[in-house]
Protein backbone atom coordinates (compact mmCIF):
# COMPACT_ATOMS: atom_id res chain seq x y z
CA UNK A 1 0.00 0.00 0.00
CA UNK A 2 1.27 3.51 -0.84
CA UNK A 3 1.37 5.77 2.20
CA UNK A 4 0.23 8.73 0.10
CA UNK A 5 -3.04 6.95 -0.65
CA UNK A 6 -3.48 6.37 3.07
CA UNK A 7 -2.74 10.03 3.76
CA UNK A 8 -5.31 11.11 1.20
CA UNK A 9 -7.87 8.79 2.75
CA UNK A 10 -7.40 10.25 6.22
CA UNK A 11 -7.03 13.90 5.23
CA UNK A 12 -10.14 15.13 7.05
CA UNK A 13 -9.24 13.29 10.22
CA UNK A 14 -5.72 14.67 10.04
CA UNK A 15 -7.09 18.21 9.82
CA UNK A 16 -9.00 17.61 13.04
CA UNK A 17 -5.96 16.05 14.68
CA UNK A 18 -3.71 18.93 13.68
CA UNK A 19 -5.50 21.11 16.23
CA UNK A 20 -3.33 19.45 18.89
CA UNK A 21 -0.19 20.78 17.21
CA UNK A 22 0.26 23.96 19.26
CA UNK A 23 3.34 25.75 20.52
CA UNK A 24 4.35 23.48 23.38
CA UNK A 25 5.98 26.32 25.26
CA UNK A 26 2.83 28.24 25.93
CA UNK A 27 -0.26 26.10 25.23
CA UNK A 28 -2.07 23.28 26.90
CA UNK A 29 -3.07 20.31 24.72
CA UNK A 30 -6.20 21.35 22.87
CA UNK A 31 -7.66 18.93 20.40
CA UNK A 32 -10.97 17.79 19.06
CA UNK A 33 -9.49 14.29 19.33
CA UNK A 34 -8.52 14.26 23.00
CA UNK A 35 -6.50 11.60 24.75
CA UNK A 36 -9.67 10.22 26.38
CA UNK A 37 -11.40 9.39 23.10
CA UNK A 38 -8.34 8.77 20.94
CA UNK A 39 -5.31 6.42 21.13
CA UNK A 40 -7.74 3.51 21.35
CA UNK A 41 -6.41 1.25 18.59
CA UNK A 42 -3.66 0.88 16.01
CA UNK A 43 -5.59 2.91 13.46
CA UNK A 44 -5.48 5.86 15.86
CA UNK A 45 -1.74 5.51 16.36
CA UNK A 46 -1.13 5.22 12.64
CA UNK A 47 -3.25 8.28 11.97
CA UNK A 48 -1.34 10.30 14.52
CA UNK A 49 2.21 9.38 13.44
CA UNK A 50 1.30 9.92 9.78
CA UNK A 51 0.62 13.51 10.75
CA UNK A 52 4.26 13.81 11.89
CA UNK A 53 5.72 13.20 8.42
CA UNK A 54 7.68 16.27 7.36
CA UNK A 55 10.02 15.11 4.60
CA UNK A 56 11.03 17.47 1.82
CA UNK A 57 10.08 16.87 -1.80
CA UNK A 58 11.55 17.83 -5.17
CA UNK A 59 12.43 21.23 -3.70
CA UNK A 60 15.64 19.69 -2.35
CA UNK A 61 17.06 20.08 -5.87
CA UNK A 62 17.24 23.84 -5.37
CA UNK A 63 18.60 23.70 -1.82
CA UNK A 64 22.27 24.22 -2.67
CA UNK A 65 21.54 27.87 -3.39
CA UNK A 66 23.82 30.43 -1.72
CA UNK A 67 26.64 27.89 -1.36
CA UNK A 68 29.72 27.40 -3.51
CA UNK A 69 27.59 25.01 -5.60
CA UNK A 70 25.00 27.50 -6.80
CA UNK A 71 24.38 31.22 -6.95
CA UNK A 72 21.03 32.76 -6.14
CA UNK A 73 19.29 36.06 -6.69
CA UNK A 74 16.69 35.15 -4.08
CA UNK A 75 16.68 35.47 -0.34
CA UNK A 76 18.88 33.12 1.67
CA UNK A 77 19.52 33.53 5.37
CA UNK A 78 23.28 33.03 5.22
CA UNK A 79 23.59 35.41 2.29
CA UNK A 80 21.67 38.10 4.17
CA UNK A 81 23.81 37.55 7.26
CA UNK A 82 27.10 37.81 5.42
CA UNK A 83 26.30 41.08 3.65
CA UNK A 84 24.37 42.63 6.52
CA UNK A 85 24.53 43.18 10.26
CA UNK A 86 22.53 40.31 11.74
CA UNK A 87 21.34 40.25 15.32
CA UNK A 88 19.00 38.22 17.54
CA UNK A 89 16.33 40.77 16.68
CA UNK A 90 16.65 40.27 12.93
CA UNK A 91 17.03 36.46 12.81
CA UNK A 92 13.62 35.24 13.88
CA UNK A 93 13.10 31.93 12.10
CA UNK A 94 13.87 28.43 13.33
CA UNK A 95 12.78 28.62 16.98
CA UNK A 96 9.61 26.59 16.35
CA UNK A 97 8.54 23.69 18.55
CA UNK A 98 5.19 22.56 17.17
CA UNK A 99 6.52 19.27 15.83
CA UNK A 100 8.19 18.41 19.13
CA UNK A 101 5.03 19.05 21.10
CA UNK A 102 3.09 16.76 18.78
CA UNK A 103 5.65 13.99 19.23
CA UNK A 104 5.76 14.29 22.99
CA UNK A 105 1.96 14.40 23.25
CA UNK A 106 1.84 11.11 21.35
CA UNK A 107 4.51 9.53 23.55
CA UNK A 108 2.59 10.54 26.65
CA UNK A 109 -0.62 8.87 25.47
CA UNK A 110 -0.02 6.10 22.90
CA UNK A 111 0.22 3.25 25.44
CA UNK A 112 -3.49 3.63 26.17
CA UNK A 113 -4.09 1.54 23.06
CA UNK A 114 -4.51 -2.15 24.02
CA UNK A 115 -1.82 -3.49 21.69
CA UNK A 116 1.09 -5.89 21.98
CA UNK A 117 4.46 -4.62 23.15
CA UNK A 118 5.86 -5.25 19.68
CA UNK A 119 3.28 -3.01 18.03
CA UNK A 120 3.57 -0.34 20.72
CA UNK A 121 7.37 -0.35 20.43
CA UNK A 122 7.09 0.15 16.68
CA UNK A 123 4.97 3.27 17.10
CA UNK A 124 7.11 4.54 19.95
CA UNK A 125 10.10 4.08 17.64
CA UNK A 126 8.42 6.08 14.88
CA UNK A 127 7.68 8.94 17.27
CA UNK A 128 11.15 8.89 18.77
CA UNK A 129 12.62 8.90 15.25
CA UNK A 130 10.74 12.12 14.49
CA UNK A 131 11.84 13.61 17.81
CA UNK A 132 15.46 12.78 16.99
CA UNK A 133 15.02 14.24 13.51
CA UNK A 134 13.53 17.40 15.01
CA UNK A 135 16.37 17.87 17.47
CA UNK A 136 19.01 17.18 14.84
CA UNK A 137 17.94 20.36 13.06
CA UNK A 138 17.86 22.32 16.31
CA UNK A 139 21.38 21.22 17.25
CA UNK A 140 22.68 22.09 13.79
CA UNK A 141 21.22 25.57 14.09
CA UNK A 142 21.69 26.49 17.75
CA UNK A 143 24.06 23.85 19.24
CA UNK A 144 22.78 24.11 22.84
CA UNK A 145 18.99 23.87 23.07
CA UNK A 146 16.44 22.96 25.76
CA UNK A 147 15.67 19.23 25.78
CA UNK A 148 12.05 18.29 26.38
CA UNK A 149 10.68 14.77 26.39
CA UNK A 150 7.17 15.56 27.65
CA UNK A 151 4.39 18.00 26.76
CA UNK A 152 4.73 21.21 28.74
CA UNK A 153 1.75 22.87 30.36
CA UNK A 154 1.47 26.48 31.44
CA UNK A 155 1.56 25.55 35.13
CA UNK A 156 4.97 23.83 34.81
CA UNK A 157 7.03 26.95 35.18
CA UNK A 158 10.33 25.18 35.90
CA UNK A 159 10.31 23.42 32.53
CA UNK A 160 8.72 26.30 30.69
CA UNK A 161 11.46 28.70 31.81
CA UNK A 162 14.47 26.38 31.61
CA UNK A 163 17.62 27.43 29.83
CA UNK A 164 19.60 25.74 27.10
CA UNK A 165 20.89 22.24 27.71
CA UNK A 166 24.47 21.44 26.63
CA UNK A 167 24.92 20.09 23.11
CA UNK A 168 26.57 16.93 24.43
CA UNK A 169 23.55 16.08 26.58
CA UNK A 170 21.05 16.79 23.79
CA UNK A 171 23.02 14.73 21.28
CA UNK A 172 23.13 11.81 23.72
CA UNK A 173 19.34 11.96 23.90
CA UNK A 174 19.08 12.14 20.09
CA UNK A 175 21.22 9.06 19.73
CA UNK A 176 19.13 7.23 22.35
CA UNK A 177 16.02 7.97 20.30
CA UNK A 178 17.68 6.82 17.07
CA UNK A 179 18.93 3.64 18.74
CA UNK A 180 15.49 2.75 20.11
CA UNK A 181 13.87 3.42 16.74
CA UNK A 182 16.51 1.40 14.88
CA UNK A 183 15.81 -1.57 17.13
CA UNK A 184 12.01 -1.46 17.22
CA UNK A 185 10.62 0.14 14.05
CA UNK A 186 9.41 -2.46 11.59
CA UNK A 187 11.90 -3.44 8.92
CA UNK A 188 9.35 -3.10 6.12
CA UNK A 189 6.08 -1.26 5.57
CA UNK A 190 4.07 0.71 3.10
CA UNK A 191 5.89 2.64 0.42
CA UNK A 192 6.85 6.03 1.76
CA UNK A 193 6.43 4.96 5.40
CA UNK A 194 9.28 5.15 7.89
CA UNK A 195 10.94 1.75 8.32
CA UNK A 196 14.05 0.49 10.08
CA UNK A 197 16.35 1.26 7.14
CA UNK A 198 15.18 4.86 6.96
CA UNK A 199 15.86 5.24 10.67
CA UNK A 200 19.34 3.75 10.30
CA UNK A 201 20.11 6.02 7.37
CA UNK A 202 19.23 9.12 9.39
CA UNK A 203 21.16 7.71 12.34
CA UNK A 204 24.27 7.28 10.19
CA UNK A 205 23.84 10.73 8.61
CA UNK A 206 23.71 12.49 11.94
CA UNK A 207 26.50 10.43 13.49
CA UNK A 208 28.79 11.52 10.64
CA UNK A 209 27.61 15.12 10.98
CA UNK A 210 28.21 15.18 14.72
CA UNK A 211 31.52 13.33 14.58
CA UNK A 212 33.03 15.65 11.99
CA UNK A 213 31.53 18.74 13.64
CA UNK A 214 33.17 17.84 16.94
CA UNK A 215 36.46 17.08 15.22
CA UNK A 216 36.69 20.32 13.25
CA UNK A 217 35.04 22.85 15.59
CA UNK A 218 37.34 23.58 18.50
CA UNK A 219 34.89 26.14 19.93
CA UNK A 220 32.66 23.22 21.00
CA UNK A 221 35.44 21.67 23.12
CA UNK A 222 34.13 18.21 22.20
CA UNK A 223 36.88 16.94 19.88
CA UNK A 224 37.76 14.15 22.29
CA UNK A 225 34.38 12.50 21.68
CA UNK A 226 34.34 12.83 17.88
CA UNK A 227 35.61 9.30 17.27
CA UNK A 228 32.61 7.77 19.06
CA UNK A 229 30.21 9.27 16.51
CA UNK A 230 32.41 8.47 13.53
CA UNK A 231 32.40 4.85 14.66
CA UNK A 232 28.60 4.88 14.85
CA UNK A 233 28.44 6.34 11.33
CA UNK A 234 30.80 3.63 10.11
CA UNK A 235 28.98 0.79 11.81
CA UNK A 236 25.42 1.80 10.94
CA UNK A 237 26.24 2.52 7.30
CA UNK A 238 28.03 -0.82 7.16
CA UNK A 239 24.90 -2.53 8.53
CA UNK A 240 22.85 -1.03 5.71
CA UNK A 241 25.41 -2.08 3.12
CA UNK A 242 25.62 -5.64 4.45
CA UNK A 243 21.84 -6.02 4.57
CA UNK A 244 21.69 -6.52 0.81
CA UNK A 245 18.46 -4.51 0.69
CA UNK A 246 19.82 -1.77 -1.57
CA UNK A 247 22.10 -1.24 -4.54
CA UNK A 248 22.88 1.56 -6.95
CA UNK A 249 20.40 2.15 -9.75
CA UNK A 250 21.85 1.28 -13.14
CA UNK A 251 20.60 -0.03 -16.46
CA UNK A 252 24.06 -0.22 -17.99
CA UNK A 253 23.81 3.26 -19.54
CA UNK A 254 26.56 5.32 -17.89
CA UNK A 255 25.68 8.44 -19.87
CA UNK A 256 22.04 8.41 -18.70
CA UNK A 257 21.42 6.41 -15.53
CA UNK A 258 22.55 9.02 -13.01
CA UNK A 259 20.36 11.75 -14.52
CA UNK A 260 17.38 9.45 -15.02
CA UNK A 261 17.36 8.51 -11.34
CA UNK A 262 15.99 11.98 -10.49
CA UNK A 263 13.20 12.21 -13.06
CA UNK A 264 11.37 8.92 -12.71
CA UNK A 265 7.58 8.85 -12.52
CA UNK A 266 7.85 6.04 -10.00
CA UNK A 267 10.65 5.14 -7.59
CA UNK A 268 8.66 2.39 -5.89
CA UNK A 269 10.91 -0.42 -7.10
CA UNK A 270 14.14 1.53 -7.47
CA UNK A 271 16.87 -0.42 -5.62
CA UNK A 272 18.82 2.73 -4.69
CA UNK A 273 15.99 4.58 -2.99
CA UNK A 274 15.79 4.19 0.78
CA UNK A 275 13.21 6.97 1.17
CA UNK A 276 11.24 8.82 -1.45
CA UNK A 277 8.29 11.16 -1.57
CA UNK A 278 5.89 9.47 -3.95
CA UNK A 279 3.66 11.65 -6.08
CA UNK A 280 0.56 10.40 -7.88
CA UNK A 281 -1.93 12.12 -10.13
CA UNK A 282 -5.04 13.05 -8.20
CA UNK A 283 -3.44 12.34 -4.82
CA UNK A 284 -0.26 14.35 -4.46
CA UNK A 285 1.23 16.93 -6.83
CA UNK A 286 5.04 16.93 -6.82
CA UNK A 287 5.23 20.73 -6.85
CA UNK A 288 7.93 20.44 -9.50
CA UNK A 289 8.67 23.60 -11.49
CA UNK A 290 10.47 23.99 -14.79
CA UNK A 291 12.25 27.02 -13.28
CA UNK A 292 14.67 24.48 -11.79
CA UNK A 293 16.44 24.61 -15.16
CA UNK A 294 17.82 28.06 -14.42
CA UNK A 295 17.41 31.83 -14.79
CA UNK A 296 14.97 31.90 -11.89
CA UNK A 297 16.89 32.72 -8.71
CA UNK A 298 19.22 29.68 -8.69
CA UNK A 299 21.99 28.83 -11.16
CA UNK A 300 24.83 26.27 -10.84
CA UNK A 301 28.30 27.68 -10.24
CA UNK A 302 31.66 27.33 -11.98
CA UNK A 303 33.34 26.31 -8.72
CA UNK A 304 31.27 23.12 -8.60
CA UNK A 305 31.88 22.44 -12.29
CA UNK A 306 35.63 22.73 -11.80
CA UNK A 307 35.59 20.08 -9.05
CA UNK A 308 34.44 17.36 -11.43
CA UNK A 309 37.36 15.13 -12.43
CA UNK A 310 38.39 14.18 -15.91
CA UNK A 311 36.90 10.88 -17.01
CA UNK A 312 40.26 9.15 -16.51
CA UNK A 313 40.29 10.27 -12.86
CA UNK A 314 42.86 13.06 -13.21
CA UNK A 315 42.25 16.51 -11.81
CA UNK A 316 40.58 19.02 -14.13
CA UNK A 317 42.55 21.74 -12.35
CA UNK A 318 45.86 20.11 -13.34
CA UNK A 319 45.40 21.37 -16.92
CA UNK A 320 47.23 24.56 -17.79
CA UNK A 321 44.88 27.48 -18.33
CA UNK A 322 41.78 25.73 -17.02
CA UNK A 323 40.26 28.91 -15.42
CA UNK A 324 39.86 30.40 -18.91
CA UNK A 325 38.56 27.34 -20.73
CA UNK A 326 35.57 27.99 -22.96
CA UNK A 327 32.14 26.58 -22.24
CA UNK A 328 32.73 23.86 -24.83
CA UNK A 329 36.14 22.82 -23.51
CA UNK A 330 34.89 22.65 -19.93
CA UNK A 331 32.78 19.61 -20.78
CA UNK A 332 35.36 17.66 -22.78
CA UNK A 333 36.33 14.24 -21.33
CA UNK A 334 34.85 14.96 -17.91
CA UNK A 335 33.20 12.82 -15.26
CA UNK A 336 29.93 11.82 -17.01
CA UNK A 337 27.95 13.11 -14.04
CA UNK A 338 28.82 16.65 -15.11
CA UNK A 339 26.70 16.51 -18.27
CA UNK A 340 23.98 14.75 -16.27
CA UNK A 341 23.91 17.62 -13.77
CA UNK A 342 24.65 20.69 -15.94
CA UNK A 343 23.15 21.35 -19.37
CA UNK A 344 26.13 20.55 -21.57
CA UNK A 345 26.76 21.75 -25.14
CA UNK A 346 24.26 20.02 -27.41
CA UNK A 347 21.57 19.50 -24.75
CA UNK A 348 18.21 18.92 -26.45
CA UNK A 349 15.61 21.01 -24.64
CA UNK A 350 12.06 19.67 -24.88
CA UNK A 351 10.37 21.34 -21.91
CA UNK A 352 10.27 24.93 -23.15
CA UNK A 353 7.58 26.46 -20.96
CA UNK A 354 9.71 29.33 -19.69
CA UNK A 355 12.22 29.73 -22.52
CA UNK A 356 11.43 32.00 -25.43
CA UNK A 357 14.05 30.57 -27.79
CA UNK A 358 11.97 27.40 -28.12
CA UNK A 359 12.96 23.75 -28.17
CA UNK A 360 15.77 21.90 -29.85
CA UNK A 361 19.49 22.13 -29.17
CA UNK A 362 19.75 24.53 -26.28
CA UNK A 363 21.81 27.71 -26.53
CA UNK A 364 22.80 28.78 -23.01
CA UNK A 365 20.58 31.67 -22.03
CA UNK A 366 22.54 34.44 -20.33
CA UNK A 367 21.14 36.95 -17.85
CA UNK A 368 22.64 39.40 -15.41
CA UNK A 369 23.24 37.98 -11.92
CA UNK A 370 23.09 34.41 -13.26
CA UNK A 371 26.04 32.14 -14.04
CA UNK A 372 24.89 31.08 -17.51
CA UNK A 373 25.00 27.42 -16.48
CA UNK A 374 21.77 25.47 -16.30
CA UNK A 375 20.69 22.46 -14.26
CA UNK A 376 19.46 19.22 -15.81
CA UNK A 377 19.69 17.13 -12.65
CA UNK A 378 16.07 16.75 -11.60
CA UNK A 379 14.83 18.67 -14.64
CA UNK A 380 11.85 16.91 -16.22
CA UNK A 381 12.60 17.47 -19.88
CA UNK A 382 9.03 16.74 -20.89
CA UNK A 383 6.39 19.45 -21.45
CA UNK A 384 3.52 17.20 -20.37
CA UNK A 385 1.91 18.44 -17.17
CA UNK A 386 1.42 14.88 -15.91
CA UNK A 387 5.14 14.14 -16.24
CA UNK A 388 6.04 17.11 -14.07
CA UNK A 389 3.32 16.64 -11.47
CA UNK A 390 3.97 12.95 -10.82
CA UNK A 391 7.77 12.82 -10.70
CA UNK A 392 8.92 11.20 -7.45
CA UNK A 393 11.56 12.73 -5.18
CA UNK A 394 14.45 10.55 -3.90
CA UNK A 395 15.11 11.82 -0.38
CA UNK A 396 17.55 9.16 0.83
CA UNK A 397 19.73 7.28 -1.63
CA UNK A 398 21.99 4.29 -1.08
CA UNK A 399 24.70 6.38 -2.73
CA UNK A 400 24.75 8.57 0.37
CA UNK A 401 25.23 5.54 2.61
CA UNK A 402 28.30 4.55 0.59
CA UNK A 403 29.67 8.07 0.98
CA UNK A 404 29.02 8.09 4.73
CA UNK A 405 30.85 4.79 5.11
CA UNK A 406 33.89 5.92 3.11
CA UNK A 407 34.17 9.26 4.88
CA UNK A 408 33.81 7.75 8.36
CA UNK A 409 36.48 5.13 7.60
CA UNK A 410 38.86 7.78 6.27
CA UNK A 411 38.25 10.13 9.22
CA UNK A 412 39.06 7.23 11.54
CA UNK A 413 42.23 6.44 9.57
CA UNK A 414 40.92 2.97 8.69
CA UNK A 415 40.21 3.30 4.97
CA UNK A 416 41.40 0.45 2.73
CA UNK A 417 41.25 -0.14 -1.00
CA UNK A 418 38.57 -2.71 -0.26
CA UNK A 419 36.48 -0.03 1.43
CA UNK A 420 36.79 2.21 -1.62
CA UNK A 421 35.81 -0.63 -3.93
CA UNK A 422 32.68 -1.19 -1.82
CA UNK A 423 31.73 2.50 -1.85
CA UNK A 424 33.29 5.28 -3.94
CA UNK A 425 34.26 3.03 -6.80
CA UNK A 426 30.73 1.68 -7.14
CA UNK A 427 29.57 5.26 -7.71
CA UNK A 428 32.27 5.78 -10.32
CA UNK A 429 31.59 2.44 -11.96
CA UNK A 430 27.97 3.42 -12.56
CA UNK A 431 29.05 6.32 -14.80
CA UNK A 432 32.10 4.68 -16.39
CA UNK A 433 34.67 6.66 -14.37
CA UNK A 434 38.18 5.61 -13.46
CA UNK A 435 38.47 4.05 -10.01
CA UNK A 436 39.78 5.92 -6.98
CA UNK A 437 43.07 4.58 -5.54
CA UNK A 438 43.74 4.44 -1.83
CA UNK A 439 46.59 6.92 -2.00
CA UNK A 440 45.72 9.55 -4.62
CA UNK A 441 48.10 12.36 -5.45
CA UNK A 442 47.47 15.56 -3.52
CA UNK A 443 45.32 18.13 -5.31
CA UNK A 444 46.48 21.65 -4.37
CA UNK A 445 43.02 23.06 -5.14
CA UNK A 446 41.35 20.76 -2.63
CA UNK A 447 44.03 21.36 -0.01
CA UNK A 448 43.44 25.11 -0.31
CA UNK A 449 39.70 24.65 0.12
CA UNK A 450 39.95 22.67 3.33
CA UNK A 451 42.92 23.97 5.35
CA UNK A 452 41.61 22.50 8.62
CA UNK A 453 41.36 18.91 7.36
CA UNK A 454 43.24 16.49 9.60
CA UNK A 455 44.05 12.82 9.92
CA UNK A 456 46.36 10.11 8.66
CA UNK A 457 44.62 9.76 5.25
CA UNK A 458 44.18 13.37 4.17
CA UNK A 459 44.59 12.88 0.41
CA UNK A 460 41.98 10.13 0.34
CA UNK A 461 39.69 12.15 2.58
CA UNK A 462 39.94 15.15 0.25
CA UNK A 463 38.91 12.97 -2.69
CA UNK A 464 36.01 11.51 -0.71
CA UNK A 465 34.84 15.05 0.05
CA UNK A 466 35.07 15.81 -3.68
CA UNK A 467 33.16 12.64 -4.52
CA UNK A 468 30.43 13.56 -2.03
CA UNK A 469 30.14 17.02 -3.56
CA UNK A 470 29.81 15.58 -7.07
CA UNK A 471 27.49 12.65 -6.36
CA UNK A 472 25.14 14.71 -4.17
CA UNK A 473 25.47 17.94 -6.16
CA UNK A 474 22.46 20.28 -6.02
CA UNK A 475 20.52 17.93 -3.70
CA UNK A 476 20.76 20.24 -0.69
CA UNK A 477 23.72 18.68 1.14
CA UNK A 478 26.43 21.23 0.51
CA UNK A 479 25.60 23.82 3.18
CA UNK A 480 25.59 21.26 6.02
CA UNK A 481 28.82 19.76 4.71
CA UNK A 482 30.59 23.11 4.73
CA UNK A 483 29.31 23.80 8.22
CA UNK A 484 30.47 20.50 9.74
CA UNK A 485 33.87 20.68 8.01
CA UNK A 486 34.51 24.20 9.37
CA UNK A 487 34.66 25.44 5.77
CA UNK A 488 32.24 28.36 5.97
CA UNK A 489 34.83 30.71 4.48
CA UNK A 490 34.19 29.07 1.10
CA UNK A 491 30.86 30.91 1.08
CA UNK A 492 32.75 34.18 0.67
CA UNK A 493 33.84 33.27 -2.83
CA UNK A 494 31.82 34.94 -5.56
CA UNK A 495 29.96 32.39 -7.64
CA UNK A 496 31.08 32.91 -11.22
CA UNK A 497 29.79 31.53 -14.49
CA UNK A 498 30.84 30.81 -18.08
CA UNK A 499 34.12 32.30 -19.32
CA UNK A 500 34.14 34.39 -22.50
CA UNK A 501 37.42 35.35 -24.16
CA UNK A 502 36.05 38.60 -25.55
CA UNK A 503 33.37 40.31 -27.57
CA UNK A 504 32.07 38.90 -30.82
CA UNK A 505 30.69 35.55 -31.91
CA UNK A 506 30.67 32.42 -29.74
CA UNK A 507 29.58 28.82 -30.30
CA UNK A 508 27.72 27.44 -27.27
CA UNK A 509 26.30 24.23 -28.73
CA UNK A 510 29.49 22.57 -29.99
CA UNK A 511 28.42 22.25 -33.64
CA UNK A 512 31.07 24.64 -34.93
CA UNK A 513 28.48 27.33 -35.68
CA UNK A 514 28.39 30.54 -33.63
CA UNK A 515 25.14 31.13 -31.73
CA UNK A 516 25.54 34.39 -29.83
CA UNK A 517 27.19 37.77 -30.27
CA UNK A 518 28.54 39.73 -27.32
CA UNK A 519 28.49 43.49 -27.73
CA UNK A 520 30.19 46.25 -25.77
CA UNK A 521 28.04 48.16 -23.34
CA UNK A 522 27.98 51.23 -25.60
CA UNK A 523 26.68 49.27 -28.58
CA UNK A 524 23.04 48.68 -29.43
CA UNK A 525 21.42 45.38 -30.38
CA UNK A 526 20.45 45.75 -34.05
CA UNK A 527 16.79 45.77 -35.00
CA UNK A 528 17.56 43.38 -37.87
CA UNK A 529 19.68 40.59 -36.50
CA UNK A 530 22.50 38.96 -38.38
CA UNK A 531 22.03 35.30 -39.24
CA UNK A 532 24.63 32.63 -38.60
CA UNK A 533 25.94 30.15 -41.18
CA UNK A 534 22.89 27.88 -40.80
CA UNK A 535 20.41 30.70 -41.21
CA UNK A 536 19.44 31.27 -37.58
CA UNK A 537 19.31 34.69 -35.96
CA UNK A 538 22.20 35.39 -33.62
CA UNK A 539 21.29 35.98 -29.99
CA UNK A 540 22.77 39.29 -28.83
CA UNK A 541 23.91 40.39 -25.38
CA UNK A 542 25.33 43.72 -24.26
CA UNK A 543 28.10 43.17 -21.72
CA UNK A 544 29.47 45.22 -18.87
CA UNK A 545 30.57 45.07 -15.25
CA UNK A 546 28.16 44.76 -12.34
CA UNK A 547 26.18 47.97 -12.11
CA UNK A 548 26.26 48.72 -15.85
CA UNK A 549 23.15 48.79 -17.98
CA UNK A 550 23.96 45.47 -19.60
CA UNK A 551 22.37 42.12 -20.34
CA UNK A 552 25.21 40.09 -18.84
CA UNK A 553 28.01 41.02 -16.45
CA UNK A 554 31.58 39.91 -17.29
CA UNK A 555 34.51 40.22 -14.91
CA UNK A 556 36.45 42.57 -17.17
CA UNK A 557 33.42 44.16 -18.79
CA UNK A 558 34.16 42.82 -22.26
CA UNK A 559 35.71 39.48 -21.28
CA UNK A 560 36.11 37.09 -18.37
CA UNK A 561 33.76 34.99 -16.32
CA UNK A 562 30.07 35.80 -15.97
CA UNK A 563 29.53 37.61 -12.67
CA UNK A 564 26.60 37.12 -10.29
CA UNK A 565 27.03 39.45 -7.30
CA UNK A 566 29.41 42.25 -6.36
CA UNK A 567 30.24 41.00 -2.87
CA UNK A 568 29.27 37.84 -1.00
CA UNK A 569 30.19 39.45 2.31
CA UNK A 570 32.09 37.96 5.23
CA UNK A 571 31.58 34.66 7.04
CA UNK A 572 32.43 35.39 10.69
CA UNK A 573 33.79 32.37 12.52
CA UNK A 574 32.69 30.70 14.68
CA UNK A 575 29.65 32.95 15.05
CA UNK A 576 27.98 32.23 11.71
CA UNK A 577 28.10 28.47 12.18
CA UNK A 578 25.22 29.01 14.60
CA UNK A 579 22.12 31.16 14.99
CA UNK A 580 20.94 33.22 17.94
CA UNK A 581 17.81 32.51 19.90
CA UNK A 582 15.34 35.14 18.63
CA UNK A 583 15.38 38.17 20.90
CA UNK A 584 11.63 37.95 21.42
CA UNK A 585 12.10 34.49 22.99
CA UNK A 586 14.91 35.69 25.24
CA UNK A 587 12.64 38.47 26.48
CA UNK A 588 10.02 35.86 27.36
CA UNK A 589 12.59 33.57 28.97
CA UNK A 590 15.78 35.33 30.16
CA UNK A 591 17.31 31.92 30.98
CA UNK A 592 17.88 31.39 27.25
CA UNK A 593 21.37 32.86 27.09
CA UNK A 594 23.04 33.70 23.77
CA UNK A 595 26.28 31.89 22.89
CA UNK A 596 29.07 32.22 20.29
CA UNK A 597 29.14 36.04 20.42
CA UNK A 598 25.47 36.49 19.55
Amino acid sequence: MNLNKYIAGIALAAISLSACKKDFLDRQPQTSIGSDNFFNNEQDLKLYVTNLYDFDGVGILNNDRATDNAATTGNAEIKTMMIGNPSPSSINSGWDWEQLRSVNYFLANFKKAPLSNEVLNHYEGIARFFRAKFYVEKVKRYSDVPWYDQPISMDNNDLLMKGRDPRAMVVDKIMEDFAFAAEHVNETGESGAVNRWIVKAYQAKFALYEGTTRKYHNELELAGTAEKYLQIARDVSSDIMKSGKFRLYTTGKPAEDYMNLFIQPSLLNNPEVILAVYNESGLRNSGWSETMFGNYEVSPAKDLLQDYLMKDGTYYSSQAGYPTFSFLKEFENRDPRLSQTYAAPGFNLLNTRTYSQGGGIYVQQLAKNFTGYHQVKGFVNDPATAAMQTVDAPILRYAEILLIYAEARAELGELTQGDLDLSINLLRERVGMARMPLNPAADPVQIAKYPTIAGSQINALLEIRRERRIELALEGYRFDDLMRWNAGKLLEKEQEGIYFSGLGKHDLTGDGVADIILLANNQSIPAVKEKNSVGKDFIYYRTGVIGDDAGVFLKNGTSGTVQTIADNGTFITPKYYYRPVPQSQVQLNPNLKQIFNW
